[in-house]
């Protein structure tokens, strides 16, 4: 008999989340759910690991690393729940984390994605995401991320997509608009997906009471390292070729290109400005593969030019307003050291 939901778990060489993501899954309050582990080739037993401590978890080997989004993809095709939740391996679960989403899912069925409230595993004061929106300028921004807890982020709301580290979705949304885009490789292609399903009609509502305590950081990859920037680069760009309406251009323009300055100077500040380049030398080269699949998402669209344009103003600004609140708590904390 199938389950109601099935938790997608990616994994590529992190045994050290394992025991505790998979403990906490195990305690969650909400029953009706498989577990599928997805390892990309792992070198440090994690497969041997899961075997002999979570026989109840169900094993996928990819053999290799072909990043996330084929991973996760993986995940999704072996499996027949109606509703699929992904879940980043370096997570510790809420007992009534699944059950919110679901909860969320049955009550909103003009939904097609539920995103989480992701807390700093190490400061659970500050949040690591309160679902995904869209900057000024076009590209990603996790809502709250680095905020400190207030309670601004307790209620339910329309937001722009989920962050694909800890989020719920309907099936059907996947066999509408796409899994995954496995171009994207890693990063950026949850932005991907969240700007399709919007196009297509998808809303997306984020779920307070569905807490998860994220590391984060780079816990595979390294944090600013310079296969994030190359992708980071890359992808951000990709997404924005690929879904972006025309009509939107002129509006995104002034905003766009000061951020892609801001972005070149933080590189350069960071060191990291040689693999910033080359994601920008890699995502001329996959213009035309953007372009192509482009005439498709286009094709599926059911919001107007007007429809989509209210949406990314409406990204912008929640964005906008979050990074202002993250910027003021980081001021406060340094005015509070000096002290």
């Amino acid at each position: 008999m199938s389950v109601r939901v099935c938790v997608v778990v990616p994994n590529w060489n992190t045994l050290r989340f394992l025991g505790p993501c998979l403990e906490s899954l195990r305690l969650q309050s909400f029953r009706d759910f498989e577990v599928v582990l997805v390892d990309s080739g792992s070198s440090d037993d994690s497969l041997r690991f899961v075997e002999k401590n979570f026989p109840e978890v169900r094993t996928l080997a990819l053999g290799e690393n072909r990043g996330f989004a084929a991973a996760v993809n993986a995940g999704i095709r072996a499996t027949d729940s109606e509703l699929v939740a992904l879940l980043n391996n370096d997570t510790e679960q809420d007992p009534d984390w699944l059950g919110a989403l679901v909860h969320a899912a049955d009550a909103h069925p003009e939904c097609g994605l539920f995103a989480s409230k992701m807390v700093a595993f190490h400061d659970r004061r500050y949040l690591d995401g309160a679902g995904d929106s869209l900057r000024p300028d076009g590209l990603p921004y996790r809502l709250g991320h680095g905020e400190r807890d207030r309670g601004q982020f307790d209620r339910p709301a329309y937001v722009f997509g989920a962050c694909a580290g800890a989020a719920l979705y309907r099936r059907d949304l996947f066999e509408r608009v796409g899994l995954f885009d496995e171009d994207f490789g890693s990063y950026c292609e949850d932005g991907d997906l969240n700007f399709r399903a919007q196009l297509a009609g998808y809303r997306c509502l984020y779920v307070p009471g569905s807490a998860v305590y994220h590391v984060g950081g780079g816990a595979t990859g390294g944090k600013r390292s310079a296969t994030a920037t190359r992708l980071g680069t890359r992808n951000s760009l990709n997404l924005l070729v690929k879904n972006l309406p025309l009509a939107l251009l002129p509006h995104l323009l002034p905003f766009f290109l000061p951020g892609q300055i801001l972005r070149l100077l933080s590189a350069a500040a960071s060191g990291v400005l040689g693999a910033h380049l080359r994601g920008l030398w890699e995502a001329v080269g996959m213009a035309p593969l953007m372009l192509r699949k482009r005439r498709e998402v286009q094709a599926g669209r059911k919001l107007t030019d007007r429809e989509v344009l209210a949406l990314v103003r409406g990204a912008a600004l929640d964005s906008t307003a979050s990074i202002a609140r993250r910027l003021r708590d980081r001021l406060t904390e340094r005015l509070t050291e000096r002290r």
